[in-house]
């Protein structure tokens, strides 16, 4: 009997969980853990597991290494940038991840921080909580900006799918010409896109290459009315210049849903201070829906992986 031990909460109620586990019953022994990020007390959980479930929990080389009988690491989650994937594949541990479980998610939280940014909505509610008016909040509609998206993979194209329904024309930057586009996306180069966009939104992954990419002489290049939204990975923008340039109005305001590190915040991080932010725990990937489509994926993936296959392969 293969061992899975399941290293954090999957965001579904118990019953939904143990339906999805209930096909696996006489093959697989299941075991569930609370999240940590202590390494020895991971090890602990891991090491005599099969397979591991984890969805953005940090699962580094050195636990990897440590874990002899593992053989597959399900990741509940797209991007895989928290995952020792040099050990795991130097041990010939297979991974697979859920890509495509938040589309949809994501997608509607970048609406709704766009219209929440251009309409001063939490600006607006204050003033009317503490007695105000409108005045001097008046916004603007959606309708008409530019929205320039930078990794338009599936979530991405998702984006510019819903924000082009509101009749916003579509840049788009990728690391290469994709001729399948729709007609109504413009492919440009980062820079062309940073300076026409009035909002620029990133979907980009974590790699070498992208890291700090959006940096303060990026965020000059982009309109003072311009914002960024920014629903990728934190280490994309390099927090500090992003809080310097809304202090200095470099651009006009930032919605942001992922940080340097995962909240809760440390209370001297620096987009904590600046104006004109809308900031949100990471919650673009999580909605009842999307949680349950997650699971779905992440116990596919498993059985794949018992049958000798695999889907949604990362390694």
């Amino acid at each position: 009997m293969k061992k899975v031990a399941i290293l954090e909460s999957l965001g579904i109620p118990a019953e939904e969980l143990d339906a999805l586990k209930a096909p696996f019953a006489g093959e697989v022994e299941f075991a569930d853990y609370p999240k940590t990020t202590d390494i020895p007390a991971l090890i602990g959980e891991a090491k005599d597991a099969d397979a591991v479930v984890i969805a953005n929990m940090p699962f580094p080389g050195e636990v990897v290494e440590a874990c002899d009988r593992l053989q597959f690491i399900d990741v509940a989650f797209t991007g895989v940038d928290h995952v020792g994937l040099d050990a795991a594949k130097a041990k010939g541990v297979k991974v697979s991840n859920a890509s495509g479980y938040s589309n949809e998610a994501v997608a509607e939280l970048v609406v709704g921080m766009a219209i929440s940014l251009l309409r001063h909505i939490p600006e607006t509610q204050a003033r009317v909580r503490d007695g105000g008016t409108k005045d001097g909040l008046v916004g603007c509609e959606l309708k008409g900006k530019t929205v320039g998206i930078i990794g338009y993979g599936k979530i991405g194209s998702r984006t510019g799918e819903l924000l082009h329904a509101f009749g916003c024309p579509i840049l788009a930057q990728s690391r290469s010409i994709h001729p399948e586009y729709p007609d109504f996306v413009e492919q440009v180069s980062q820079e062309e896109l940073l300076r026409r966009s009035d909002i620029v939104v990133l979907h980009c992954p974590l790699n070498d290459s992208t890291r700090g990419m959006i940096d303060y002489e990026k965020l000059r290049l982009m309109k003072p009315s311009a914002v960024l939204i920014n629903v990728a990975r934190g280490p994309v923008t390099n927090e500090d210049d992003l809080a310097r340039a809304l202090r200095e109005g470099v651009i006009a305001g930032a919605a942001v849903d992922v940080f340097t590190k995962e909240p809760p915040l440390p209370p001297d991080t620096q987009m904590l201070f600046a104006p004109n932010t809308l900031l949100t725990p990471h919650i673009a990937f999580a909605s009842k829906e999307s949680m349950t489509l997650r699971a779905q994926i992440v116990f596919d993936n498993l059985r794949a992986w018992l049958d000798g296959g695999q889907k949604n392969v990362v390694l």
